[in-house]
């Protein structure tokens, strides 16, 4: 388990959920993973050393960490649910063929959309965040998708 403990706890009761043994080691796993995990992966990296957590507390957590504002969900093309604990407004690239699902910051897109909503004059809307993603596949696999 990482060195953030306290701070994993405070985030799991600032959301206004229980703090619990598993959802201390769910969250921590998502965190120390860095790569838009899967539940599988998830419970994969944690079941060696919380052999009672089965794959169902998994789903069921994380869930829930999404319900309550810990966690969001990033979909592939495939349909598969990822996770992501970065909650700020970023966009993501999916690559297909190496299934990596990378985050990028961009201001001045996010600007360019808000104002294309005001623009338009949509109504009854509240945007509170921007989130778009991009597919497509790596042309060199083995190279890093690099964000100037």
């Amino acid at each position: 388990m990482s060195s953030n403990f306290s701070h994993i706890r405070d985030r799991i009761s600032e959301s206004g959920l229980k703090v619990t043994h598993q959802r201390i080691v769910i969250l921590d796993a998502v965190l120390q993973m860095k790569n838009h995990p899967t539940v599988e992966h998830i419970y994969e990296n944690i079941k060696d050393a919380n052999p009672s957590i089965s794959l169902g507390t998994v789903y069921k957590t994380v869930e829930t960490f999404v319900n309550n504002g810990l966690l969001s969900k990033v979909s592939t093309n495939e349909g598969q649910m990822r996770y992501d604990p970065k909650l700020d407004s970023h966009g993501h690239i999916y690559c297909s063929n190496t299934s990596e699902i990378i985050d990028y910051y961009d201001e001045e897109l996010n600007d360019m959309i808000l104002n294309f909503f005001k623009k338009k004059r949509v109504s009854n809307l509240k945007i509170k965040n921007i989130t778009l993603q991009i597919n497509g596949d790596k042309i060199d696999p083995e190279k890093d998708v690099l964000i100037k």
